[in-house]
């Protein structure tokens, strides 16, 4: 069976980044991230916000290998990266005091991977 192609060159190019900063930094999270992006999108996880607010602490770190979406609320900043988030979840964790990152610029911030969380 044939390797699927992905088409969307964003998605592709995020892939290639993650591999490349994984090799790079000897940091496997950023591996796991780009193979699950790899695989069919109606396999990402579709995270909202009251799932992050159960899951994660005040000022932690979270990737999200698919879809940040904005049910529910955030109390307290934290940083997100996803592929793709709704407008109003990155509102919603700005207004909580956080920052909502595309996910390539967030490997690049947390680039060894440290204190990273993956959610989904």
């Amino acid at each position: 069976m044939p390797t699927p192609v992905k088409t969307n060159a964003e998605l592709d190019r995020a892939i290639q980044d993650l591999k490349a900063l994984s090799r790079e930094n000897h940091a496997p999270i950023w591996r796991a991230v780009a193979e699950r992006l790899e695989g069919p999108r109606r396999n990402w996880p579709e995270v909202n916000l009251s799932r992050l607010a159960r899951h994660a602490s005040k000022d932690s770190a979270v990737a999200v290998p698919g879809v940040l979406l904005s049910s529910g609320s955030l109390t307290f900043p934290v940083t997100v990266g996803a592929f793709r988030s709704s407008e109003a979840a990155r509102k919603k964790v700005s207004a909580a005091g956080g920052q909502a990152l595309p996910i390539v610029e967030f490997a690049r911030k947390h680039a060894k991977g440290t204190g990273v969380q993956i959610l989904g």
